[in-house]
């Protein structure tokens, strides 16, 4: 009788709990459809789930590319849900002009993903006020220590002599050119921030390189994209996303001791570099402070190193891969500069060869394919679609460099892009390695310099080829930045 006397009061608990159960999840699923409902006339994209919204759908190997089959079948503009937030995918050489350049003030704003707001915002990452300050005072001192100039070009020169040397010890044989390459290029912009290069076996600072390299992959990784869409959920979860802020940490406290030295032995009337430089500018609503500049610093390494020493990465192996051109680029090289002297930047607009070879590394390696990315400022409409104030919007570089309306053969190595009939450099309006608009990449005049210098002085010297037997791969591995999977080159003198 207990039992039967108890049964009543079961099934009333269990509806109960039932019940609510329903209601919440009921509740919830109106609060998210209500959260994340679309305006009047936003753009159309996929289906998505709720809470999760598409971000299990995108690819995670090659979200590039599945954000371009997307373009195909809802035109250049359309939205996706990210987890928690909405955001408007921009397609397309005329369309992601128009929103980067012809309402550039109105893209200009950034988004704080949650990855960058636990990490800090620096220079990058920054807004208003603040972002336009620290980028005027970025790109004011980089041009007073000399880029663009031929103070930094000597620089560059000598940086690319032991690189040289580096790659001549290595006898021939077979060797991963990637460490060499980031040591070099990373040198470049620690002289300008820092006044000083490292050492190739410098095993601190090989480190901070290989632990930005790492923490960049993941960002832009399924990890990455996972802690985006949940972080309050992925927080509390194990996993490779934890690396990112792992490597950040350590990376901070390498720069931190650095601009500590930098400050016990500071003159502010004879500032050396940009740190220097730095300390002496004071407007603390633009947080020109200690902190920050260890973020800005970090943001610079990051413009100045990774993506032009990715370049010459995917330089190499197209180079391995299209030996008529390699040899094509001897021959200009041999005509211009000889092997008496070092290359110049003087040299270029007299080797549309060259200059050509180098562009077309740039647009068909497609080192950001999806930027990084936007904030609209206010309301605004594209291409027809309203997009209401604080939408997140990716400018996908990716369909603007293999843009068909635009390049003759999009999907082959080509450097006849940027050349015409006559054999002049051609200037592209779609080439955008660098963005466009009034967030281009900070790094793009250093890049051109560090480009050219190195590509020519390397190939004054040395004729690269593939190890025996083997066939070069343009496999690759997507994060922030995309690359190429570790490979081994053989480098011989000319």
């Amino acid at each position: 009788m207990g039992i039967l006397n108890a049964l009543p009061t079961f099934f009333s608990q269990w509806l109960d709990a039932t019940s609510l159960f329903i209601f919440l999840l009921v509740f919830l699923l109106a609060a998210d459809y209500i959260k994340n409902r679309a305006p009047k006339n936003f753009p159309l994209g996929p289906w998505s789930l709720p809470f999760v919204g598409n971000i299990f759908n995108i690819d995670p190997l090659k979200p590039h590319i599945y954000m371009c089959k997307l373009a195909e079948r809802y035109g250049n503009i359309f939205s996706l849900r990210l987890g928690r937030d909405k955001a408007v995918v921009v397609n397309g050489f005329k369309m992601v002009k128009e929103a980067l350049v012809n309402q550039g003030d109105i893209f200009a704003g950034r988004t704080l993903t949650p990855v960058f707001e636990r990490i800090n915002r620096g220079l990058s990452m920054s807004n208003g006020y603040m972002w336009k300050q620290q980028r005027r005072f970025a790109m004011s001192t980089l041009r007073n220590f000399g880029v663009g100039k031929k103070t930094l070009e000597s620089t560059i020169l000598e940086e690319s002599r032991c690189l040289l040397e580096a790659i001549m010890e290595k006898k021939g044989l077979p060797f991963d050119p990637h460490l060499l390459l980031n040591s070099a290029i990373a040198n470049i912009i620690s002289s300008v921030i820092f006044g000083q290069r490292f050492e190739y076996n410098d095993t601190q600072f090989q480190k901070l390189l290989d632990e930005i390299f790492e923490a960049l992959y993941l960002d832009g990784s399924v990890w990455g994209q996972l802690y985006n869409a949940f972080p309050t959920v992925m927080k509390q979860l194990p996993g490779r996303h934890n690396d990112i802020f792992r490597n950040y940490k350590k990376v901070v406290a390498f720069l931190t001791q650095q601009i500590q030295t930098h400050r016990e032995n500071w003159e502010p009337s004879e500032p050396r570099d940009y740190v220097d430089s730095y300390f002496r500018h004071n407007d603390p609503e633009a947080q020109f402070d200690d902190e920050n500049l260890c973020y800005c610093t970090l943001d610079l390494i990051i413009a100045g190193t990774e993506t032009t020493s990715t370049t010459l990465r995917w330089a190499l192996l197209y180079m391995m891969k299209h030996q008529q051109v390699q040899e094509k680029v001897h021959e200009e090289i041999n005509r211009v500069i000889g092997q008496a002297r070092q290359p110049s930047m003087d040299d270029r607009p007299n080797m549309p060869y060259t200059d050509a070879v180098i562009h077309e590394v740039q647009r068909i390696s497609n080192i950001v394919p999806l930027n990084l990315p936007r904030l609209t400022t206010r309301d605004t409409t594209l291409g027809g679609y309203f997009i209401p104030e604080g939408t997140q919007i990716i400018p996908n570089l990716t369909s603007v460099l293999f843009d068909k309306n635009e390049w003759e053969t999009p999907d082959s190595f080509n450097p006849h892009h940027f050349l015409d009939a006559s054999g002049e450099f051609v200037r592209k309006e779609a080439f955008m390695p660098f963005s466009a608009g009034q967030r281009i990449c900070l790094g793009e005049n250093l890049a051109k310099m560090d480009l050219f210098l190195f590509f020519t002085s390397l190939l004054q010297k040395l004729t690269f080829h593939s190890p025996a037997g083997v066939e070069p791969s343009f496999d690759f591995q997507v994060g922030l930045t995309l690359s190429p999977l570790p490979f081994q080159i053989c480098a011989s003198m000319r």
